[in-house]
């Protein structure tokens, strides 16, 4: 198994975001993490990376507890944030470079990744000077620069206009034909392009995790399940 949680609580003060989690996900799984804002989808995120710490429980990744082996966890784990936290003034190859130097890879790794991503025409440019939708695509660079085993995004098209979203879903389903990958949206019309399973998180319990099709059961639409669920 790539990723086990076990017995995950968080809290912050009297709040419960994350109430006694349990999961296990599989390599070469894209899963769908869906829950209304304020589920805890991002709690559990920033958990699995390690950005918060963990009060209760346990997170193993590739049979290593993470608070125990914070930095070879690291290694392994790539994130894309929500709101991308990239250094505008630098440029997009020089940007990428630095990430690649912190991880230690060879540069013939980044212009491969660029290329993957669809950024070749912008490299030269400052990262200040991009589109939204072209720093959203700097910032899925830098999170597969290291090849990493587990890739964890959250909205991962956002601000992508429809070609670039369909470059994007192409991009995330060769990546999820090797490694692990948690894909955080409100989109449903992505679930259904990518995920193959889905984990739905409400008041910081896991309400449903189920394939995509039995998560729909009934319903018309993946929307229309998810409201049923939360409501």
């Amino acid at each position: 198994m790539a990723l086990q949680i076990i017995g995950l609580t968080k809290k912050f003060g009297e709040q419960t975001a994350l109430n006694d989690i349990n999961l296990t996900i599989d390599r070469n799984e894209i899963i769908g993490l869906l829950g209304p804002n304020g589920a805890g989808k991002s709690t559990l995120m920033k958990s699995i990376t390690g950005v918060l710490k963990i009060d209760e429980g346990q997170i193993v990744f590739n049979g290593n507890d993470i608070s125990e082996h914070e930095i070879l966890s690291k290694k392994n784990i790539g994130f894309l944030p929500e709101n991308n936290p990239l250094y505008p003034e630098m440029f997009v190859k020089e940007y990428l470079s630095y990430v690649a130097d912190l991880h230690k890879i060879e540069k013939g790794r980044v212009d491969e990744v660029i290329e993957l991503v669809g950024i070749t025409p912008e490299k030269s440019k400052k990262i200040s000077q991009l589109s939204k939708g072209y720093k959203q695509r700097v910032d899925l660079a830098q999170a597969i620069l290291h090849s990493p085993d587990l890739l964890i995004l959250d909205e991962p098209t956002n601000g992508l206009d429809p070609n670039q979203i369909i470059e994007i879903r192409n991009v995330i389903k060769e990546i999820g034909k090797e490694k692990t990958v948690i894909l955080s949206t409100h989109i449903m019309q992505e679930v259904e392009a990518l995920c193959t399973r889905v984990i739905l998180i409400h008041n910081g319990n896991i309400i449903q995790d189920s394939p995509v099709e039995e998560f729909k059961g009934k319903f018309e639409s993946l929307e229309e399940a998810f409201t049923s669920y939360t409501a």
